[in-house]
């Protein structure tokens, strides 16, 4: 039997190949180099952050321990640290060791400050939002609540979307004003892209672009997981504020 390849004209094949091999390259760049790449840049390069009036950072004990005398007289391209969110509460009963530090410390350097409870899938959000409400306590001139959202574990889309609504109202009710939402672009996009959400101010983590893809209002932008700043020797996350600074102080609890 004759080989049908010879049939093909040699540079016939040789183009296929080719077309395979770049489409190939583009492909494992876009998966498995670009993104890294972004980061090595953001660690290592010259970083140019998305442009902002209004900037501010949030921190856990993953930071340890902060400098805030060199922290408030940093800068983030020209501008100061205006606000700070700092993790309190993860689960129905972890709690950030260094929360009453941090907290503290922020409003003795007249920073505006936030609380945020990094939700867990794997307990109920009731408990996880009395277990908040039992461990901080808000003052009037700070940021509301924020509902940090990024796993899913074993839930449903239907049964996140409950959950996350549970703490927000439970927790709205506690200290009286609407709570902020934390979630990456692509996890709101999958999971909490619904109208249900729409009336909690939105913190979005968006890494590493020049602007936001996401089309919806938003308040804060955490542009970067790799910042780097005066009295913190650790990353940090930058964040941007969506308005003026007159438009985040009334944001604050009255």
């Amino acid at each position: 039997m004759r080989n049908p390849l010879r049939k093909v004209p040699s540079y016939i094949l040789w183009s296929s190949l080719a077309i395979i091999v770049v489409v190939y390259i583009i492909f494992f760049y876009k998966t498995f180099v670009g993104p890294y790449s972004f980061r090595w840049k953001a660690l290592y390069g010259d970083v140019t952050y998305p442009a902002g009036d209004v900037r501010g950072i949030d921190i856990s004990h993953h930071q340890g321990e902060v400098n805030w005398e060199k922290l408030k007289e940093s800068r983030i391209q020209g501008a100061p640290v205006s606000f700070v969110f700092v993790k309190a509460t993860e689960g129905s009963t972890l709690w950030d060791e260094n929360f009453n530090q941090n907290f503290f410390n922020a409003k003795k350097n007249n920073i505006i400050r936030g609380a945020y409870h990094y939700f867990s899938p794997y307990s109920s959000a009731s408990n996880q939002a009395k277990f908040f409400c039992k461990m901080v306590q808000l003052e009037e001139k700070d940021l509301p609540p924020v509902l940090d959202i990024e796993e899913k574990g074993t839930m449903t889309k239907k049964q996140l979307q409950k959950e996350a609504l549970t703490w927000l109202r439970i927790v709205e009710k506690h200290y009286g004003v609407t709570p902020i939402l934390y979630t990456g672009y692509k996890f709101k996009m999958d999971n909490l892209n619904s109208s249900d959400f729409d009336r909690y101010p939105y913190w979005i983590a968006h890494y590493y672009v020049d602007s936001l893809e996401y089309k919806g209002a938003w308040m804060f932008w955490q542009h970067t997981d790799a910042g780097k700043i005066d009295g913190i020797r650790e990353n940090i996350d930058l964040n941007i504020f969506n308005g003026d600074y007159q438009d985040l102080m009334d944001m604050t609890i009255k």
